[in-house]
């Protein structure tokens, strides 16, 4: 049985004010495959760590630089070509600058009391849970279904 597998290797960080309003970047339908209101985040690049990663992709999508993210979970499932998909969740409230779009999308900061009317990316209350629950650090989409997952939660 081999112990190598191809992974694609993602990431997504909750920065989170003073107020608890949160980052929220709204993608467009005509350019991405999912779309919806979501964490800023993105690929993670051959020879970058984890933590460069994030904070690229936060300055890059965001303008935010942000400081001491933590690493708080993952997401992970199969891609219909067998390919495992690993998103790395992190959380700061630590960053300077000015909040700017980008050409991923708009970017605004949110309400949490807001987050249910919105209309938010697959899954997105429930990749919340991650951030939000000590005893999570784990979502696992086990088995693809017609128009869903099986979702785990570790």
């Amino acid at each position: 049985m081999a112990r190598s597998q191809e992974v694609i290797l993602t990431n997504m960080c909750l920065i989170e004010d003073e107020n608890h309003n949160i980052v929220m970047q709204i993608r467009d339908p005509e350019r991405y495959a999912w779309s919806g209101a979501a964490l800023p985040g993105g690929h993670i690049e051959e020879k970058e760590s984890l933590h460069e990663a994030v904070v690229r992709e936060v300055y890059e999508e965001t303008g935010l630089t942000i400081s001491n993210p933590k690493l708080v979970g993952m997401k992970h499932w199969y891609t219909k070509e067998g390919v495992r998909y690993l998103v790395f969740l992190y959380r700061t409230t630590e960053f300077e600058g000015q909040l700017c779009s980008s050409n991923e999308g708009e970017v605004k900061w949110v309400k949490r009391s807001e987050l249910a009317t919105m209309d938010l990316a697959y899954d997105m209350l429930n990749l919340l849970r991650i951030f939000d629950e000590d005893n999570l650090s784990e979502l696992f989409y086990a088995e693809r279904l017609e128009d869903d997952f099986v979702r785990e939660f570790w």
